[in-house]
C-alpha cells in the first residue's frame, strides 16, 4: 500500500509531507483503521537497561517531536518507541525549508533545530496517550542556552519526563544545534554525565523508581573519540549508548540535488559508518553498557547486521520514509526468526 502512495507524498514538500503522514496515521488509527499489528511472539522479547522490549525494533526519536502521535505510531508494530528531543522551552527551530530527500541515494538531509513545543506539552501528551509500552524520551537544550549552561536545560527536561519515561535519551550529537557536539567531548561529557546521574538518584528516591539513562552520539568520531566517550559511559554507569546520529558528511550523495544544503545526512548513505561505530562502542564497552544501533537501517538484513556487530536494539527512522510501516515487520521478523 505504501508503495502506492510514497509517490503522492514524495510529491509535497518534505516537512509538509511529513506532517501529513502522521496526522494520517493519526486519524485512521481513532477510526480503527489503517496498518496494525499485532504482540510480536514472546521469543522476540529482549531485557536491556533493566527493561523488557516485547521485540527489538524501536522507533528513532526525531519523528514524533512532541509525542502527539504516540498511539497511532504503536500500532505499527514497534518494541518501543522513542519521541522527542525536546527542550525546555519551546523553540521554532531553523527557518523552512530545512528537510530534503535525495531519493537517488535514499537519504534525507534535516536541520530542523530541535524544533518543539517544550518539554511541558510533551508531557501532557504523553499523560493524554493510552500507550503503555517502552517509552522513551530524547531531550536536548535551547538553541539559545549558552554551552556552559547547557546542564541546566538537560537537568530541568530529565526532572519533567522522569515521570513519564521508561527511559530518557540524552541528546549530545545534532549537528543543527550550535557547538551542542562539544559535549561529547571529555571534560564536557564527564561534567554533564555527573550531573544528571546525581540528579537521577536524587529523583529515583522522589518516585520510587530509577529510569535508565542513554546518551544518543554522533557517527562522526573516530577510534579515540569513541574510545574515550565509552570510559565516560562506563565511569558513570549510564545504562546504553545510542550509535548514531546523523552525520554532516556526505559520502554517497556527492552531486546530487540537494547533497549541499546543510544538516545532517541520514538514510542509506549512513548504513556502513553506524555499523562500524556500533561494532568500536560494542567492542570498547565489552557488554558493560549495551548498544541501541540507527542509522541507515533500510530492510530486515540492515537490521540483522547492526545485532551481529553488536547491538542489543535497533532503531527506526529514514528508512519508513522510503519502505513505510512494512519495514517494521519486515526488522522484526529479520530480528526473531529462528
Amino acid at each position: 500500500m505504501y508503495s502506492l502512495v510514497r509517490p503522492l507524498l514524495f510529491a509535497l514538500e518534505a516537512e509538509t509531507a511529513h506532517r501529513f503522514t502522521l496526522g494520517a496515521l493519526r486519524t485512521l488509527a481513532r477510526l480503527g483503521l489503517g496498518p496494525s499489528h499485532g504482540p510480536a511472539p514472546a521469543s522476540c522479547a529482549r531485557g536491556v537497561m533493566g527493561i523488557s522490549f516485547p521485540n527489538p525494533v524501536g522507533l528513532a526519536a526525531g519523528l514524533d517531536k512532541n509525542g502527539e502521535y504516540i498511539d497511532a505510531l504503536a500500532r505499527l508494530g514497534f518494541g518501543f518507541i522513542e519521541v522527542g528531543t525536546v527542550t525546555p522551552r519551546p523553540q521554532p527551530g531553523n527557518p523552512r525549508p530545512r528537510m530534503f530527500r535525495l531519493p537517488a541515494a535514499r537519504a534525507v538531509i534535516n536541520r530542523l533545530g530541535f524544533n518543539n513545543d517544550g518539554v511541558d506539552r510533551l508531557v501532557e501528551n504523553v499523560r493524554s496517550a493510552q500507550f503503555r509500552g517502552v517509552l522513551g524520551v530524547n531531550i536536548g537544550t535551547n538553541a539559545d542556552t549558552p554551552l556552559e549552561r547547557a546542564a541546566d536545560d538537560y537537568l530541568t527536561c530529565l526532572r519533567k519526563v522522569y515521570p513519564v519515561a521508561t527511559y530518557v535519551t540524552i541528546n549530545i550529537s545534532s549537528p543543527n544545534t550550535k557547538d551542542l557536539r562539544q559535549l561529547q567531548r571529555g571534560p564536557e561529557l564527564d561534567e554533564l554525565l555527573a550531573a544528571l546521574t546525581a540528579e537521577r538518584r536524587a529523583l529515583a528516591a522522589v518516585h520510587g523508581k530509577r529510569v535508565p539513562l542513554a546518551v544518543k552520539v554522533a557517527p562522526d568520531l573516530d577510534a579515540a573519540q569513541i574510545a574515550a566517550i565509552a570510559a565516560q559511559l562506563r565511569k558513570h554507569a549510564i545504562d546504553a549508548v545510542i550509535a548514531t546520529n546523523t552525520t554532516v558528511a556526505r559520502d554517497g550523495v556527492a552531486g546530487l540535488p540537494h547533497a549541499h544544503e546543510a544538516g545532517g545526512l541520514s538514510g542509506a548513505p549512513l548504513t556502513g559508518r553506524t555499523t562500524a561505530v556500533i561494532r568500536e562502542f560494542a567492542q570498547a564497552l565489552d557488554g558493560a553498557v549495551p548498544v541501541i544501533g540507527v542509522g541507515g537501517i533500510m530492510s530486515g538484513a540492515d537490521a540483522r547486521t547492526k545485532i551481529a556487530v553488536g547491538a542489543s536494539l535497533v532503531q527506526l527512522y529514514t528508512g519508513l520514509v522510503y519502505r513505510g510501516p512494512e519495514l517494521v515487520g519486515e526488522c522484526v521478523d529479520a530480528l526473531c526468526a529462528k
